[in-house]
């Protein structure tokens, strides 16, 4: 088990309308996930609301979708934030939901992706990957990676011309910060056309091990994510028979990859909830980034519970920002000192 938190323990202060929407949301999922770890999608469809595309700038940002692989629904959309700057940075985003819920076009994680857009300043590309328990590991992190190559071979001006590739960086929260971390890994593997991987914003990644640790206790039944949910997201996503130890969810546990000898990793910020029940396992994986040699950042959040991003108008969504600008800002002039660009 961890030692004690490294944030010191308070009382969670939130708006009524927050902590009705954070109820009304767990009794939703308690009701989606079946017992035998199905889920009832025909429910979920009816309650999950979609978000079209738009070409034309919605507070100024439009999206469009990008077809992939239309066997495994694999496919974008694109954000562009109306812009005078002629190059942007590029932000592959990997949303939450425990590997088994939303889309890139579910209202929520639209809404997400277009903020994004909006306050970084950005391209963004939203990834809609397979989801579990129906595609199981490793399918996600394969349709996050097919994702990369294919946007790094388009040479036919299908992306916005002020995408500026060789400034990319993935964006993953929970389930999604999970999934970024193996696909970067596979990218700083890969030899990319154009794409330059520069940096990973990890936000409350879902990071899991068979012992217990102290937050998951103290924080088993916080909303939205409960200890008891969890565990149903592993069993769900992980091969069958696998415990939480597998690489993919302990990715430094015992059975988990030495990444010291990954020369490219790129540089990672982890921002960590004070109210998130996985905070501990998010700072054993900064101080496993750490030991392995890797250039990598905590931003700490004390009244923040997980997800917090879905809501713009508490004060850790505003702290979020400008931590995430304010790395990003870095990385490019980091590059621009070592001179890996022009």
């Amino acid at each position: 088990m961890s030692s004690s938190p490294k944030i010191p323990t308070s009382t969670l202060r939130l708006p009524w309308k927050h902590r009705l929407m954070l109820r009304l949301g767990t009794i939703a999922t308690n009701t989606f996930c079946r017992s035998d770890f199905t889920i009832n999608r025909w429910l979920t469809g009816i309650l999950d609301r979609r978000t079209p595309p738009s070409s034309k700038p919605i507070d100024g940002v439009s999206s469009s979708d990008l077809l992939i692989d239309k066997s495994r629904n694999l496919w974008v959309r694109i954000f562009t934030p109306i812009d005078d700057v002629q190059s942007l940075p590029v932000i592959f985003y990997y949303h939450g939901g425990g590997f088994a819920f939303s889309y890139a076009d579910s209202s929520l994680y639209h809404t997400t992706a277009h903020q994004f857009a909006k306050q970084l300043r950005a391209v963004v590309i939203s990834v809609n990957y397979r989801l579990a328990p129906e595609f199981r590991f490793p399918c996600q992190y394969d349709d996050g990676f097919d994702a990369l190559k294919f946007i790094d071979e388009i040479d036919d001006g299908t992306l916005p011309a002020s995408a500026d590739l060789g400034r990319s960086f993935i964006l993953g929260e929970s389930a999604g910060g999970n999934l970024g971390h193996h696909v970067a890994v596979r990218a700083s593997e890969y030899a990319f056309k154009k794409l330059k991987l520069i940096g990973f914003i990890a936000t409350q990644p879902f990071i899991g091990a068979e012992e217990r640790t102290e937050s998951e206790i103290r924080l088993c039944n916080q909303p939205p994510l409960s200890l008891k949910l969890t565990d149903w997201f592993w069993k769900a996503f992980l091969p069958v028979g696998s415990d939480r130890d597998h690489a993919a969810a302990n990715v430094f546990g015992p059975n988990g990859r030495d990444i010291s000898g990954v020369e490219k990793f790129p540089a990672t910020v982890v921002l960590v909830g004070g109210f998130d029940l996985l905070q501990d396992g998010q700072r054993r994986y900064y101080e496993g980034l750490k030991r392995m040699g890797k250039e990598v950042k905590m931003v700490e959040l004390p009244n923040a519970i997980h997800g917090f991003f879905c809501f713009p108008d508490l004060p850790e969504y505003s702290s979020m920002i400008q931590a995430v600008r304010d790395f990003i800002a870095a990385q490019w002039q980091n590059c621009k000192k070592k001179g890996l660009v022009v």
